[in-house]
């Protein structure tokens, strides 16, 4: 048994001659030298007994500020007379870092006068290794070594909270998947990292994130004019890759901390709508947003924000505009349109709040409340003898769901609702959408056997509207305001106009004219034989309470 254990207990030295099978363990004095160590340590360390006897307990530890602070905090720890565990760096003889966790357990006289510490330690290597993997590859691109987008998070976040002005540019390479067609998989890599060379030479002491495949961030102190200038670099200096030119631009949009944008999340939006606003343009250029782009995008994240809370607190409310037979005048339908009003974001139309909700996941709580409140008045209309449709707007993403047709028809039978007084109308996008998913078409088939109908909104706006209608079970057409609006002034709309309901009248198709606000409209889409007739001119939104008074006159 080891001479420096005598003193202890016999059960005491039994405990510790059977850790030292599974533990490293040293015997430190109380100067801090180390007096004894076992043979798992000395494989581990590669230490041999004549070089480490005698060692300081600090010498162990990493030469560097922070390594030689852990031992100090070590050793005043148990110097107080309290065990110590943690998972610490030590350093081998050759220099290499290992990892232990360790417990160092002080021996103490009754005088409370440290004798001599005991370290128990486990390799814990190859577990600090893999984690440190892992870090690096969450936080670093494996093919580049940029920060990734967690890191690139975290660093914003990092300046933000330093009060930190910067520049966010977002930076995307043009044309990338046409140039990597040309190339092997070893050539795209070729191509990503001689680019990303460039990006460290042009942006030097910057920090850059790789976000895509062809998509990068870089945080700058750089001005704009510098940033404007990355395409310029690139044209200097040309990227060759199995001995070809690569004429390669990049497109990009610039924001400023804090001028522009104050969240991580509001910068990369209004970068990437700066960026996609340069592709659309023929790309190869770097730029900035104006004023009003960043305050229509922070107002679309306030709406995103308190669309939540709106929802759950019964905030939003459903109106009804008229649509009335263009031959007799009565009203034959009224269509259900969602409306907003916040004090904060003052009235949010339904061109606002839809898209939000369908990019945000909440279409389809909106899409219930709405419905839900459509059945219930068709359903007083119906019981007072009113054969008055309410009509309600759908999105592809409610029907994405294979079961939202039997949802639709339980709010109906909740609210005792007729099927044959609800419509749906669906978009182009929609409607192309249906043809490609035979879930969706089905789930439309299975509703219009029930009795609800369906119509399709703003016709004339895509491409194939008419080829919808032999496949979808459409029975009725709303011709888009954009063409009513000029239907009085362009000869050329007029017949486009005529010929879209005399089309859809051979095929046996409802026609309803949308957007109508004069009477000039009105009296010529008579004469043109629409169907049926809505907009400002024929009737404003009214409230439920405003259209069911009238029952009892």
């Amino acid at each position: 048994m080891l001479s420096q254990y005598k003193q202890f207990k016999p059960e005491l030295l039994d405990i510790i001659e059977s850790l030292e099978q599974f533990y490293m363990v040293t015997h430190i004095n109380s100067n801090g030298s180390i007096t004894y160590t076992n043979k798992e340590f000395l494989e581990t360390s590669k230490w041999t007994p004549k070089r480490v006897l005698g060692k300081s307990f600090w010498q162990m530890f990493p030469n560097t500020d922070t390594g030689q602070k852990e031992a100090t905090k070590i050793w005043e720890h148990v110097s107080n007379g309290k065990p110590w565990s943690g998972t610490v760096e030590k350093v081998s003889r050759v220099g290499d870092p290992y990892y232990v966790k360790m417990t160092a357990i002080p021996i103490i006289r009754s005088t409370d006068e440290l004798v001599s510490v005991i370290t128990f330690e486990l390799d814990m290597t190859k577990d600090v290794q893999l984690h440190q993997r892992l870090e690096q590859i969450a936080f670093f691109d494996y093919e580049t070594g940029l920060m990734s987008r967690h890191n690139l998070e975290t660093a914003v976040n990092k300046f933000i909270s330093q009060g930190t002005s910067f520049a966010f540019a977002y930076i995307a390479i043009d044309h990338f998947y046409a140039i990597q067609d040309f190339h092997s998989n070893e050539s795209r890599k070729e191509i990503i990292q001689s680019f990303t060379n460039r990006m460290k030479r042009f942006f030097q002491n910057s920090q850059i994130a790789r976000v895509g495949v062809n998509e990068f961030v870089v945080l700058t102190q750089f001005a704009d004019w510098f940033i404007e200038g990355f395409n310029d670099f690139l044209d200097r200096h040309p990227i060759y890759i199995e001995n070809d030119l690569l004429s390669i631009t990049v497109s990009g949009g610039i924001i400023r901390y804090p001028e522009d944008q104050k969240t991580f999340t509001n910068m990369m939006k209004a970068a990437l709508s700066a960026t996609q606003d340069v592709m659309n343009h023929g790309g190869g250029k770097i730029t900035t947003l104006s004023t009003a782009s960043h305050k229509a995008l922070n107002r679309k994240s306030l709406i995103h924000k308190k669309l939540i809370s709106a929802l759950n607190d019964n905030k939003l409310q459903v109106v009804y505009q008229p649509q009335i037979d263009s031959y007799t005048g009565d009203i034959l339908l009224y269509e259900a349109l969602v409306r907003w009003y916040d004090d904060e974001l003052g009235h949010v139309s339904p061109d606002e709040l839809i898209p939000i909700a369908e990019e945000n996941g909440l279409i389809q709580k909106i899409g219930t409340f709405v419905l839900t409140e459509a059945a219930q008045l068709a359903a007083t209309l119906h019981n007072a003898n009113k054969p008055t449709t309410i009509s309600v707007n759908t999105s592809v993403r409610e029907f994405n769901n294979p079961k939202h047709n039997k949802q639709i028809m339980n709010i109906l039978q909740k609210a005792s609702c007729p099927p044959e007084r609800i419509q749906l109308e669906i978009t182009e996008t929609f409607a192309f959408k249906a043809e490609e998913e035979n879930s969706i078409s089905s789930q439309m088939k299975v509703l219009k056997d029930a009795g609800v109908e369906f119509a399709l909104d703003d016709f004339g706006t895509g491409f194939a509207s008419f080829r919808y209608m032999q496949s979808l079970p459409i029975t009725k057409i709303k011709i888009d305001k954009l063409f009513i609006n000029s239907l009085t002034t362009h000869e050329q709309t007029k017949k486009l106009v005529n010929g879209m309901i005399q089309f859809a009248k051979s095929m046996d198709i409802y026609v309803v004219a949308e957007g109508v606000e004069t009477e000039e409209q009105l009296t010529l889409l008579k004469q043109l034989d629409v169907d049926a007739l809505q907009g400002y001119f024929i009737g404003h939104p009214m409230t439920k309470e405003e259209i069911t008074p009238s029952l009892h006159s």
